[in-house]
Order: structure tokens, then sequence, then C-alpha cells
């Protein structure tokens, strides 16, 4: 068999032919619906040969791969796109529930979106005799589907699609290596992309428990993904039938925000929740009303970190990956910062160098670790740097799970309270009660004085209300003294409200600035940089980061220009 890429490249270039074809996003769409066809059939095979006559097809046969893409004289030209359109009409419309004909449902599910970009039956044909060139029943063909489907998930990122699907595998790695989640726990991501997290988390399962029959069982079952976009839930539920997960019944194409958070059903809590929510979005009115009036916001980011701290049971533990703005945020992004340290705790947040999305983008993440159940008392901090000899990374150096070596040492056991764990010049230790000490303390002067002019206040607004009541009753000529007295008081009033809201609001900003966690490496000296060539990367992603800014800016005014379109 070919290479993957090789493969992959012959099927692009057969599809560059084809008129109803355009860019590499589509022409992977194209490719993946055809892929998850042909393994949901390779999988169907091996049920039949279980079950024998008690097997039932959960779609109509004429749908399998085996019956349309293979034979003597299989079908090519204008009768080819004629039964394709067919078929996405029939699979889309399947009438499928998840108890009743759940590997129906996955089906349904994964074409209700999905579209035939190729207009040219005799170019489909071609593309369709390549793909049936892997066997997916050899494990040699499956280890090269394996490296297939990286070579997809790069070139989706590079179709320019990459930061809401494809978080880097050393960072995912990384991630479940440290949770370490058990062949018990409940596993969900609700943006799960293209399901790196999920697949990552069952091939540690599988490496840290005996290789039974019930290892696989009970793997079947506690893997829990929403997408909602149409390819990426697609090619989830395409990752997971590769790793084993037979009937992904419970990767759903959803949208989890479009849900009322308090109305999630008990037993979608989760014991992990692993995420890489997308950055930088806005969501509109309808889905902000599914969440609490205090902490409701348009930021993707922040509905999605407070829906994870709901879906947790207790002593669930969740790792999240989030950008600097998240962790600086005042306002509604600093009370949910504050719901999670008063509903978990958040005991580690791993600082990720900038470019570990690069070249797709340059914003600097970070990983929050948390367990659900206790307030935060002590936050740690790692702050993971480039390994000698790289300035940055990119496409063809991106990040190594071997980089994480160091964290992985250093970690510590929970149940123990960390308590193996050291400062040293790469990791610090914050303690959130003495932070909110200190910070009271800062404040405790500012609402002192809002309670003096307070005092000064309310004699005036009694005495400015008497004068109101006594102006109904006065005669004329006693009236323009009453009148210019009322004004001087209401100039004075309007003077103190003006400085105890002042007052309050200093008080009020200075409380809320513990929930500030853009903690810098106390450790760290500032470096002088001399190099050009850094002083370029350092030039470029501080335009990147001004460009995020600068388009999460226009996001927010063109929300704002069509809401008020709307109300016109």
């Amino acid at each position: 068999m070919a290479t993957s890429s090789s493969i992959i490249k012959s099927i692009q270039n057969i599809m560059r032919k084809d008129a109803g074809v355009d860019g590499d996003a589509q022409r992977l769409g194209q490719l993946s619906w055809l892929l998850f066809l042909k393994i949901f059939d390779t999988l169907e095979e091996d049920l039949e040969d279980e079950l024998e006559d008690d097997y039932k097809c959960p779609i109509p046969e004429k749908y399998l791969w085996r019956n349309w893409a293979q034979g003597e004289k299989p079908k090519t030209g204008d009768s080819l796109i004629v039964f394709i359109t067919e078929l996405f009409n029939d699979l889309k419309t399947l009438a499928v529930t998840q108890e009743s004909n759940p590997r129906g449902f996955v089906v349904q599910q994964a074409f209700s979106d999905a579209y035939n970009y190729m207009k040219d039956g005799t170019l489909l044909r071609q593309v369709v005799e390549k793909v049936d060139t892997i066997n997916f029943h050899s494990k040699t063909d499956r280890h090269l589907f394996g490296e297939m489907y990286e070579q997809i998930l790069k070139d989706l990122q590079s179709a320019g699609n990459a930061g809401e699907f494809y978080t880097p595998r050393a960072v995912t790695k990384f991630i479940v290596d440290r949770i370490k989640p058990q062949l018990k726990d409940k596993i969900m991501d609700p943006a799960t992309g293209t399901g790196g997290f999920l697949a990552c988390s069952i091939d540690y399962l599988r490496a840290n428990n005996p290789k039974t029959t019930e290892t696989l069982d009970a793997i079947q079952d506690q893997i829990y993904g929403y997408e909602k976009k149409q390819l990426p839930h697609l090619l989830c539920v395409t990752n997971m039938m590769l790793h084993g997960i037979e009937v992904p019944k419970n990767i759903v194409h959803d949208n989890t925000l479009t849900h009322k958070m308090k109305e999630w059903p008990a037993d979608k809590k989760m014991d992990v929740i692993l995420s890489n929510p997308p950055f930088g979005g806005q969501e509109d009115d309808a889905i902000t009303m599914n969440f609490p009036a205090a902490t409701r916001t348009k930021e993707t980011a922040d509905l999605f970190l407070q829906l994870i701290v709901h879906l947790l049971k207790t002593n669930g533990k969740a790792a999240v990956v989030l950008p600097d703005g998240s962790l600086f945020g005042d306002g509604i992004t600093a009370k949910i910062k504050k719901l999670l340290v008063e509903e978990c705790n958040l005991h580690t947040i791993v600082r990720l160098p900038e470019g570990v999305f690069n070249p797709y983008t340059g914003i600097s993440t970070n990983i929050l670790f948390f367990t659900k159940g206790k307030p935060t008392e002590n936050i740690w901090f790692y702050e993971h740097t480039y390994p000698e000899g790289v300035k940055n990374y990119s496409k063809t150096k991106p990040m190594k799970f071997e980089e994480f070596k160091a964290e992985q040492e250093w970690w510590g056991d929970e149940k123990e309270n960390f308590l193996t764990r050291e400062e040293n010049e790469f990791a610090w230790k914050v303690n959130l009660p003495d932070r909110k000490k200190e910070a009271e303390d800062k404040a405790k002067p500012h609402f002192a004085n809002a309670v003096k002019l307070a005092e000064q206040l309310y004699p005036l607004q009694d005495r400015l209300e008497q004068l109101k009541e006594s102006l109904k009753e006065t005669c004329i000529d006693s009236k323009p003294a009453i009148e210019a007295e009322i004004i001087q008081l209401a100039e004075k009033t309007g003077e103190l409200t003006s400085k105890i809201n002042n007052e309050e609001k200093t008080a009020n900003d200075i409380l809320m600035s513990v929930y500030n966690f853009d903690i810098k490496n106390p450790y760290k000296k500032e470096v002088i940089v001399s190099d050009p060539n850094e002083l370029l990367d350092k030039y470029q992603s501080q335009q990147n980061k001004i460009k995020s800014t600068q388009n999460k800016i226009k996001d927010i005014l063109q929300a704002a220009f069509s809401q008020g379109e709307t109300n016109e």
C-alpha cells in the first residue's frame, strides 16, 4: 500500500479536476464522509460475522460501502451522482433514535449536515477506488490509516480551520497523562472538535488496563463528545471508530451551549472533562440566556468554562486550554473565575510558550487543571519554556510530548495535596486566601471612605426631600430662595454620590483583582533581546496579538450593529 500522504495527495489531485469542489476544506470534507462509510462498513462486516443470523443492518443495505463502491460493475458517471444524492437524502433523514437504533443514529448524525461536493461521477468513482484500496481488516492498513488521519487533520489546519479543530498532540497527551483517567470514569469533551482528547484518553485507558474484552467493553460506554460543526463531528466519529469505539453514539452533533445550564440531567455529570474550547468566539443573545444572569457573557471560552464546572461531578477532574485573555480578564470573566475557585480546587496552571498553535494563531495559551468539590487554597504555576535551541514552534517543528518531562517529574500526587512540589525557576505558588486577605486590606480604606461620605450624604438627602416638600406649600416670594438651596444641595448630593460610587468601585475592583491569574514568574529575569531574528519573532508575536484583539473588537462591533438593525 502507498504511503498515507501519497494516497491523500492523489485523491486531492483527482478532486481538483472537479468543478464542484472549491478549496482544501471542501476536498477534506468530501474525503471524510467517504472514509466514514468505508470504516463503518468494515465494522458492520465484523459485527455480521459475530452475530450471524441475529445481525440486523442499521441502514438500508444498498448504502453499505460493499454494495455500491465495490463489485464487478460498480456505479460511475451520472448514475453514481444520482445514487449518492439519494444516499445523502436517505441517511440524513433516517428515522432512528439513540436508543432504538444506536448504529443508525451515528450515521444519521454524521450525515445531518454533510455534503457531496463532487459533480463529476467519473472522478468520484476514481476517488472511491482510491479509498477502497485501504483494508481496515488489516492491522498494517489500519496503522497506515492512523497516519493518514493525522495527515487529514494537519491538512485541515492548512485549509484555515485549525484553531477550533485541532489541539497539538503533545498537549493532549500531556493533559491526559496528568489527569490519568480511570476505567470507571465518564470522560467528556464539550467542544470535541476532531476528538483529540477523547482518542488520547482511549489510548491511555488501553495502555494502563488489562488487555481484555471487559476493558474494551467498559471503554465503549465512558466516552462522550459534543461538536456543533459537521466536518469536525464527522472526523471525530471516524476517529472514535478507529480507536475501537464500535458504536460512538455518545459523540453527538450538537452545541452544548444551546442547552440551559441548570437543565443538564444528572446522568450527564462527568468524572473527567478535557477541552480546548474555541478562542475569541462570540455567542448570540439566545445562547447567553442559557446561563445564570450573574455570569452571562458572549465570550465562548467563558461560557464553556462555567459549563465545565457545572458538568463535573463532585471530585471530578478537568483540564482546560484557555488563552491568556481568560487569565487576566475582568468583569464577567473574573466572576466566572471566582466561581471556579470557590467550587473547585484550581491546583495547577501550566503556562505554555507562544507559538504552540503556530502557524495558525500566535495567541499564548494555558492549561488549567482543577478538581471539583473543595475551594482553591494554593494555585501552582508552571512556566513551560522552549527547549534548548528552539526559539519558536512551527508547522514543521511542533511541540513534542517529551518536552513535558520536567513537569511530569515535578508534578506530585494530588491525593497528598502535592506535598512534594517545590518552587524553582519555572514553578511558583500563589496562596489564594493570602491574596484575598491582601486585597481586602487594600479595599478597606476605600469602603471606609464610602461609609464616611455616605454619613455626609444622608442628612443632605433628608434636607433635600424636606425642601422639595416645603416648596409645595411655600408662598411665591419665598420659592426662589428654596429653589436655589435645592439646586445647591442637589449638586452636593450628586458629587457625594459620585465619590461614593468611585470608592466602592475601586474597592470592588481591588477585591476582584484576586481573580486575575495572569501572574508572571517571579524567578524569571528580564532578558534583553538583541538578536535580530529574536526581535523579529517577538515583533511578529505582538502583531499576532494585536490582530487577534482587532478581530475580537470587530466581532463585537458587528454583533452590536446586527443587534441594532434587528431592533430597528
